[in-house]
């Protein structure tokens, strides 16, 4: 006689299993950000190839992600998210016992391919596991507070695993979780249907390959030179590779990018806006580590204890910015969100040797904090506004591919700029230049977002799209 779980028990089960996987996935953007100056000393990463470690598990992610959701389509999403999770438990496995800067580089971009693969299918699985409407909005609730708080624990549970042993355990930590989920995962979770068609192998190839050749010229700049044939040699190629991507798009009969959607201007606007502003970040979660564990020698539970305001201030505003943009429309927000990241990065740029946490930079994180969450939601607003619903899900997955995307090339901007200005054996020298660079990228966000404000921001027209778009903004 076999044993059958009662469908409830077993429903809450595979809810609680993909969003242990989700938070999996969202921790590992943060869970090594205070482990970085352990990770360049025991590594002996420079400045520069530092910032691989963030940016190969960030371009595998963005680069891949859509190719993720397609295969998800044709195999069965439950199929390709048990491949994802094996692979990126695997390759955290590989990484925990890196040997070289090479061997880490690399099996931190198997985790953004596993992770390419895994997190597609997490928003399906939870919606066709649901049984009504209400049980479906109660999993995006859950969802949106995972994703939400996960990088607030990442920088805790970072810093933690590194106090107590070593950087390695922050990989090493994703290896029982991600053997767990696996064990569950046929057990409780349905397949989901499969849908005929083909995978545009080559326009996933392209636009990653793409990504790729331009962050690797932009961080080698500093080292080889910006006129140097290496680099200019390999924008030309990130140029031409994007060239062919587009075209590709254009023929294959199931392309990965729908092009019509880059034809709405607010669209093709909020989306580069979401580029600028998760580029911009990246320089607090990258130079601002090395400063605080470096200069003011914080240990690494107290430096990510030392983010949770500027986490805790986006989180706070974030809470507030869907009845703010039901009020005022989502341009105005944007235009008050990215002008605030500008003025924080901007007093922040005034940093030296003699600036403290309390004076220094409790102020500007908080600030910062802030504005991001008033000017993140406005953008999946106006994303995913006017899509139809046969295409929502590509517009959601290129909105994920442009945070990915758009913080791997900015980080790569920030760290080129840091590296130019840097001294050998010094941490603040460059660190000023680097945060200006956050503040110019900020100030050609606020400029398309007072563009965007003067040409779409009618206010009858916006609040009807936000209260079309405001259960689709959840998904994102």
């Amino acid at each position: 006689m076999s044993f059958r779980i009662p469908s409830e028990r077993r429903r809450a089960v595979g809810l609680a299993i993909v969003l242990v996987a989700q938070l999996m996935l969202v921790l590992d953007t943060t869970v090594v950000n205070v482990a970085l100056p352990h990770i360049q000393e025991d590594l002996h990463f420079s400045p520069a190839t530092l910032s691989w470690v963030l940016n190969a598990y960030t371009l595998a992610f963005g680069g891949l992600l859509l190719l993720g959701g397609r295969l998800g389509d044709v195999l069965g999403r439950r199929r390709v998210f048990t491949i994802g999770l094996a692979v990126f438990t695997g390759s955290s496995l590989a990484g925990a016992f890196a040997t070289d800067a090479t061997f880490l580089v690399v099996a931190r971009a198997l985790q953004g391919v596993g992770a390419a693969l895994a997190a597609p299918s997490v928003l399906a699985l939870l919606t066709t596991s649901a049984p009504d409407d209400r049980a479906r909005n109660r999993a995006l609730a859950l969802f949106t507070a995972v994703s939400s708080a996960g990088a607030s624990i990442g920088l805790i549970a970072g810093g933690l695993l590194t106090d107590l042993g070593s950087w390695r355990l922050t990989l090493l930590i994703n290896v029982p979780i991600g053997l767990a989920v696996l064990a569950f995962t046929s057990r409780f979770l349905d397949e989901t249907p499969r849908r005929t068609g083909r995978f545009d192998v080559v326009g996933a190839v392209t636009a990653t390959a793409a990504a790729v050749s331009a962050v690797y010229a932009l961080v080698t700049a500093p080292e080889h030179g910006w006129a140097s044939a290496t680099t200019i040699g390999l924008l030309i190629a990130s140029a031409v590779l994007l060239a062919v991507f587009v075209a590709t798009e254009t023929r294959v009969a199931h392309p990965l990018l729908r092009l019509s959607l880059l034809k709405v201007p607010s669209r093709a606007a909020s989306l580069t806006l979401i580029a600028m502003m998760v580029g911009s970040q990246f320089s607090m979660f990258f130079l601002l580590i090395l400063f605080v564990e470096r200069v003011l020698d914080f240990g690494p539970l107290a430096a990510g204890v030392a983010f949770l305001p500027l986490s805790l201030s986006i989180f706070a505003s974030s809470r507030v910015s869907a009845a703010l943009v039901g009020r005022f429309g989502p341009w105005p927000l944007l235009v008050v969100g990215t002008a605030g990241m500008m003025a924080s990065f901007l007093w922040i740029s005034g940093i030296d040797e003699s600036t403290s946490y309390v004076t220094g930079l409790l102020g500007p994180m908080i600030l910062n904090g802030l504005s991001a969450g008033i000017a993140f939601m406005p953008t999946t607003v106006i994303t995913l506004s006017n899509v139809e619903p046969e295409h929502a899900g590509s517009a959601s997955g290129l909105m994920q591919t442009m945070q990915q995307l758009g913080g791997a090339v900015g980080l790569a901007i920030i760290v080129s700029v840091y590296s130019s200005h840097a001294v050998p054996g010094q941490v603040v020298p460059g660190l000023a230049q680097g945060f200006a660079t956050s503040a110019i990228m900020c100030g050609i966000a606020v400029l398309i977002a007072i563009s965007g404000a003067v040409a779409f921001g009618a206010r009858r027209r916006v609040v009807r799209v936000a209260a079309v778009t405001e259960s689709e903004s959840v998904n994102a």
